[in-house]
């Protein structure tokens, strides 16, 4: 089921403050942060904070980003309900892929605060991906382009200004897709979900997101085969040592002015 853009917020009485005028009572919309719990084959899974919106899109992205599938295809069904305190979606898997689910729900019943179980969770953490093997076909130019127009495409960052945006961008610096949500991983799971779904190939574009550049974000990336990278906003040291580990192109701290190049592995920009 989809989601309409309207439900991603809710109207808010709130209180607005300035330096020269006296207190004044406004409205405002404020984007709305809900519980989605995500369960395969009746087994809960994962409860994750998200906007509302795209949500086959962000289970899908989400799926993908954790291995539990390797294309949509191995999603057999998805039935998506809103609750009481939140949604829950129900996802139906592929036998073959039960097994991927019940090792890490076998995984979750043995974390603990032990060192034993500390060393586990960190070989999750730096799980091994996949080498990029294509060639980022961008230019600077399209790269500054693509940022130009991305407000264009935040619909419910402009009502609320509390949500991130994950766009695909064309090799000339044309938004061909974007997602939206209140967390930045789900924002680019919600992408690379819809990419997927649309049977759409990754390595012709780039990714741009209006985010901080953590590890799992280039992970994400890696994962979903995109050879080029662009935020916003910093990389910390581990997303540009996964970059570098793994060929992907990393830009950050785009602005309209400049950009930095973190990883640049074919001399694209320098």
């Amino acid at each position: 089921m989809s989601i309409a853009a309207s439900s991603a917020s809710h109207i808010y009485a709130l209180t607005r403050l300035t330096p020269q005028t006296a207190a004044e009572r406004i409205e405002r919309p404020i984007a709305i942060e809900a519980p989605v719990s995500i369960e395969y084959n009746g087994i809960a899974y994962a409860v994750m904070m998200a906007s509302p919106t795209d949500l086959e899109d962000f289970v899908t992205g989400f799926s993908l980003s954790e291995e539990v599938i390797r294309s949509p295809a191995d999603i057999v069904a998805m039935e998506i309900a809103e609750i009481e305190l939140g949604w829950v979606a129900h996802v139906t898997l592929a036998p073959e892929r039960i097994e991927k689910v019940m090792d890490r729900a076998r995984m979750r019943v043995s974390e603990g605060s032990c060192g034993l179980c500390g060393l586990e969770n960190l070989e999750q953490v730096m799980r091994p991906l996949p080498m990029i093997d294509a060639r980022p076909a961008a230019t600077a130019a399209a790269l500054f382009a693509a940022l130009d127009a991305l407000a264009d495409h935040q619909p419910l960052s402009r009502a609320t200004g509390a949500v991130h945006a994950a766009a695909f961008c064309a090799p000339d610096g044309a938004i061909w897709a974007a997602r939206e949500d209140i967390g930045r991983h789900n924002a680019l799971d919600k992408l690379t979900g819809a990419l997927a779904r649309a049977g759409q190939d990754t390595r012709g574009g780039f990714f741009l997101l209006t985010a901080r550049c953590s590890y799992e974000l280039v992970e994400k990336t890696i994962l979903a085969r995109c050879p080029l990278l662009v935020t916003i906003s910093a990389p910390s040291s581990l997303a540009i040592e996964r970059a570098k580990a793994h060929g992907l192109t990393l830009i950050a701290l785009a602005r309209p002015d400049a950009m930095l190049v973190a990883h640049d592995p074919h001399r694209l920009f320098s």
